[in-house]
């Protein structure tokens, strides 16, 4: 297991997201309450956000919530999403609220949902 740092750039925050991990999941681990995670499987959107820079692999999302035009602009569901070098990422859409404020960390790990077709992408 390689753990990543992901930095939020909204709020200056950060991270550490292992490659078994989910950013979604991640993002929990930061312990900020009310972050919305939906249904953890790319059908809702509530999870959206903007890579801006860094490497990842990526499951099928809903065409409904991520266009292949916001996608080529970096746009993915966290949910779908598991860094394979550290991320620098904007939160966009539902969750931007819950999870742009400062709360304290958590040591709480979640554990990965079981794999499924995935592939890699780079942002720079």
């Amino acid at each position: 297991m390689t753990l990543y740092t992901v930095t939020i750039e909204d709020d200056c925050s950060s991270y550490r997201c292992s490659d078994s991990q989910t950013l979604l999941e991640g993002m929990e681990n930061l312990g900020k309450k009310g972050i919305p995670v939906g249904c953890r499987g790319g059908g809702c959107g509530v999870c959206k956000v903007q890579v801006l820079t860094g490497t990842f692999t990526k499951r099928v999302m809903s065409r409904e919530h991520i266009s292949v035009e916001e996608e080529s602009q970096g746009c993915v569901l966290a949910c779908r999403v598991k860094p394979t070098s550290s991320v620098a990422l904007r939160v966009i859409g539902q969750m931007k609220k819950s999870v742009c404020r400062v709360v304290e960390p958590s040591d709480v790990l979640s554990l990965s949902q079981p794999e499924d077709k995935q592939e890699t992408t780079k942002w720079q």
